[in-house]
């Protein structure tokens, strides 16, 4: 550990180098000098910006090593649950061989490192209470459990995917919440089944498309007001009153889509995190929302809970006397990291050149006709065996494009929050030959799909390898354009890793969510000029330019609820 009155800044070089060595010694990786550049920006308390594919987990265990010699614990905060067990095992070694101890949390357990657990069904991983996890030298958890690490001072966190975790859920509140006394109805309850609502969209309601805010007709205030009666009457008496004509029943019915905002699984509402696509166990929407979901699906309706104390991420990684960050899409939301943060953006090289070419959106009049050439262009790519990974916007239109894909003979995988458990053998056979992959936000973010398959080790890996390269690499496809540009950008930059070629194209219909909240009407006047049946594409830098600029106005607008969630909660 570090020696009094000697200083990090000091000692650094030295550091890096042990890390560098012990890497190549335990995990046969030796850190490029991108890498080391990323780890000196993570070291000063910056956001390294760093490509797909440039190896962010290696270059995060420069300055996880070197602050770790503190003695005060290192924080490895990460989006999910598989990235942070697949980071304590694989940098696991590193750490070890230089005499640190490695703590993994899962949402439902806790691990440490241990070598001599390799044949375990946690390949390197032992089962620990978490206590003990929270007091290994470097910690390695989700944005959830990372709340639990206050046991120990906050002193140094390196947030992987930031602009994720501190942009897109800097809103999320952490919890400390206990039952109440009593249940407040069940799915049984008959009074309950009889009232809850089957809203008209053209009498009872109308939906704001910029807020996504519900405001009811009186027709709309009738049943909405009738369900709120009952849930108000059954409210546990411990709890506050909560207003009449709130956004539980009608937004439960009308806003929180099944497959989209959530699943269900094995008889509970599970959430689906928008940005990720990955189910979020034990998260529950507040002010009885959830319990509204719920009764909708027919489930149990599970007990609401008090709220002793709640932070959001957003103040709480506010409270590390040094926080850093990396991620490959931090540029666009540099102006608020440092304004809310403090944080400043340093954009790392490549170690090679970029080889992956955009090509402009193609813009469809209609949905269907949208999906109609998506299906057509994987056919074609299929026939190539070109590998492609699809991305789509939610798990109901993964399985209607792999549905549409079936139906044409192409063999391909699905990988969304319904079917995760196989995630890391459906990334790791991802960019072989003629794989073809359908997948939500999943595979945005964390992945790094390989040209020939991960398994370098196969006799014939180099061969398949550069018949990939010389089909093009992999192909990204986008059928939808996401609210935040950054969401984008991590989907392309699936395609083209350290130097190799590849490729990205998006699809997009007049009839997209974003496209019906902002902007729609002025794109689709351009469309009617063009006097262009609903199958056949505009490809034009207006509508591309107006398609970004609805993104810009989407992302100004979420900045600015953060802007002032941030105001009340630090006055």
């Amino acid at each position: 550990m570090l020696a009094e009155g000697d200083d990090l800044d000091d000692i650094r070089s030295e550091a890096f180098a042990a890390v560098r060595e012990a890497s190549k010694r335990n995990a046969r990786l030796r850190h490029f000098d991108v890498q080391i550049m990323g780890g000196v920006v993570l070291h000063e308390g910056k956001i390294a910006e760093m490509k797909t594919g440039e190896g962010k987990t290696l270059a995060a265990t420069l300055p996880s090593y070197l602050n770790a010699l503190t003695g005060r614990g290192v924080h490895v905060v990460t989006v999910n649950d598989y990235l942070a067990k697949r980071d304590a095992q694989w940098m696991g070694t590193i750490y070890h061989a230089l005499g640190l101890r490695v703590g993994c949390l899962q949402h439902d357990a806790a691990f440490l490192y241990d070598p001599e657990m390799a044949d375990g069904k946690l390949p390197f991983l032992r089962p620990v209470s978490r206590a003990e996890a929270y007091r290994a030298d470097i910690t390695s958890g989700t944005k959830q459990g990372s709340a639990s690490m206050t046991l120990r001072e906050l002193t140094f966190a390196i947030v992987d995917e930031v602009d994720n975790i501190l942009i897109d859920e800097a809103r999320t509140p952490l919890i400390i919440s206990g039952p109440a006394e009593r249940e407040r109805c069940s799915a049984a309850d008959p009074d309950f089944a009889r009232l809850v609502p089957r809203l008209d969209p053209t009498e009872d309601y109308t939906i704001d498309d910029r807020t996504k805010a519900i405001s009811l007709s009186q027709e709309g205030i009738g049943k909405d007001g009738a369900v709120d009666q009952h849930l108000q009457s059954v409210r546990p008496r411990e709890l506050p009153p909560r207003p009449l004509h709130g956004e539980c029943p009608s937004t439960a019915h009308v806003m929180k889509q099944r497959d989209k905002e959530y699943v269900v699984r094995d008889g509970e509402v599970v959430i689906v995190d928008e940005f990720t696509g990955r189910l979020q166990p034990g998260r529950r929407w507040s002010d009885g929302l959830h319990q509204a979901v719920e009764a909708k699906e027919g489930l149990r309706i599970q007990r609401e809970s008090i709220t002793y104390a709640t932070i959001t991420l957003q103040n709480y990684f506010r409270m590390y006397r040094k926080l850093s960050g990396m991620t490959g899409t931090a540029a666009t939301e540099a102006d608020e990291f440092y304004r809310i943060y403090g944080l400043e953006v340093v954009e790392i090289p490549t170690n090679k050149p970029m080889r992956r070419e955009d090509n402009s959106d193609l813009v469809y009049q209609s949905e269907e006709g949208k999906w109609k050439a998506v299906t057509d262009h994987i056919v074609a790519k299929y026939e190539s065996q070109q590998p492609l990974l699809i991305g789509t916007t939610s798990i109901e239109d993964s399985e209607y494009l792999s549905d549409r894909l079936r139906k044409r003979g192409v063999s391909h995988q699905v990988l969304n929050a319904k079917n995760h458990e196989g995630e890391a053998n459906v990334i790791a056979q991802a960019g072989r030959l003629g794989a073809v992959t359908v997948s939500t936000n999943m595979a945005g973010r964390g992945t790094d799909i390989v040209l020939g398959g991960i398994d370098t080790s196969r006799d014939d890996w180099q061969q398949e390898h550069d018949r990939v390269v010389d089909l093009g690499g992999l192909h990204v496809i986008g059928t939808e354009h996401h609210d935040a540009r950054r969401v984008d950008n991590q989907l392309r930059g699936r395609a083209g890793r350290q130097g190799d070629p590849g490729s990205s194209q998006f699809y997009v219909s007049l009839e997209d969510e974003l496209m019906q909240r902002f902007g729609g009407e002025r794109i689709k006047t351009v469309m009617g000029w063009t006097g262009l049946e609903e199958d056949t594409p505009v490809e034009n830098k207006l509508v591309t330019k107006s398609i970004s600029g609805a993104q810009v106005k989407v992302e100004g607008y979420h900045f600015d609820i953060r802007k002032h969630l941030l105001n009340l909660t630090t006055c």
